[in-house]
């Protein structure tokens, strides 16, 4: 495959030869299946970064740069990955910083990865053996690691443990996938708001433990009040939207029709008819899993619907006996021992009861069994 190495920078001429050097001659040399080349993706450095990477183009073949206004991290990243895609044929993308906080001698490790099925990796520094330095500043340290620990508690995604950090290799499908949403996050916010949409998707993910380095020469970049403000306001943001506009949101509009109809049929046969309020929640359950099995197909769970005939009756009657089991073992339970414990008078707190604990046990199995996503 055509690996494009993505090297951002704004003043780092005294990095830049430094790091290209070092992956030309040290690191492209152990890689044998794959067609390596770096992209340096310059913000108009005044320091004149981009003249020294035309320098080292007329040694290198397999090294290019695109130039650009400053606009940011992420405007960065974005103008970079769509020239590396449509100019230089690029299959797989690595972002790393320039000033040799990311030890290039993990690059073979993580095409490993990408050799392995994995759509998108991430060097992470906060598990399996990875680390920050030791020279770190406390507040600095607590800042890198309560910030992680902010967005995974957040967002209520726990599987990966770094979410700020910078280098990463990635598919191109996965950029093209996500790149019309990342257009609004130009800072460093955009490291997070890119992986939460790989996660999103359902994207294979992988993490590959890295020793992050402190630079040596130059600044840094990142501006601490304004970062945190950012990115406060995006993960807030997202958990909002997630919640409410995404699956679980859709899965409780779609219950709440669900519980209506079951909640008009049991008072109807109970105060009515004098029907047992077991019984009639059951018959009541069956209409509501036939309107719940439909909308959260056609709406709720959309990206995963099934289509074709024979597999929506099979789903269908998956679906049937994950709902009635819940609907048996749970609701109508509680219901039952409510009844003969306590009296048919609060019959329909019962019901609410086991209403509620339902719903959760439901969301686990249609999101995690009958529309789990399927890989890509």
């Amino acid at each position: 495959m055509k690996v494009v190495i993505i090297i951002p920078t704004y003043n780092e001429k005294g990095n830049v030869e430094r790091l290209i050097t070092i992956l030309e001659e040290e690191i492209f040399p152990t890689i044998k299946n794959h067609d390596m080349n770096i992209l340096v993706a310059d913000d108009n450095s005044p320091d004149g970064t981009a003249d020294e990477v035309k320098k080292l183009m007329n040694k290198w073949k397999n090294l290019d740069i695109n130039v650009g206004e400053k606009h940011g991290l992420g405007a960065a990243y974005v103008r970079a990955m769509t020239y590396a895609i449509d100019k230089m044929g690029a299959e797989v993308m690595f972002e790393m910083d320039a000033d040799l906080s990311h030890d290039p001698k993990k690059v073979p490790i993580f095409l490993q990865k990408i050799d392995e099925g994995y759509d998108f990796v991430i060097g992470t520094r906060y598990s399996q053996g990875g680390s920050i330095p030791s020279n770190w500043g406390i507040n600095r340290k607590m800042f890198s690691i309560f910030g992680n620990l902010l967005v995974r508690f957040i967002l209520l995604k726990f599987a990966i443990h770094d979410w700020t950090g910078g280098f990463r290799a990635l598919k191109k499908e996965v950029f093209l996938k996500e790149k019309n949403e990342l257009t609004a996050f130009r800072g460093y916010t955009f490291q997070v708001s890119f992986l939460n949409k790989v996660v999103r998707d359902g994207f294979k993910v992988a993490e590959v433990p890295i020793h992050f380095t402190d630079r040596t020469l130059g600044r840094s970049k990142i501006a601490p009040k304004e970062y945190i403000i950012d990115l406060l306001k995006y993960i807030i943001t997202a958990s909002i939207k997630e919640k409410l506009l995404g699956p679980f949101g859709k899965f409780l509009v779609v219950g709440g029709i669900g519980f209506i109809l079951q909640a008009v049929i049991l008072r109807v046969l109970v105060e009515v008819f004098n029907v047992n309020p077991s019984v009639s929640n059951l018959l009541g359950a069956v209409v509501a899993i036939f309107s719940n099995y439909n909308l959260n197909n056609l709406w709720t769970f959309r990206s995963e619907k099934f289509v074709g005939f024979g597999q929506y009756l099979w789903k269908m009657l998956n679906f049937y006996a994950t709902s009635a089991t819940g609907v048996i073992f749970i609701q109508t339970g509680i219901i039952f021992l409510g009844d003969n414990l306590i009296g048919r008078k609060f019959y329909f707190l019962y019901f609410i009861v086991g209403t509620g604990v339902l719903l959760i046990y439901n969301f686990t199995m249609y999101r995690f069994v009958i529309w789990r996503k399927r890989p890509h």
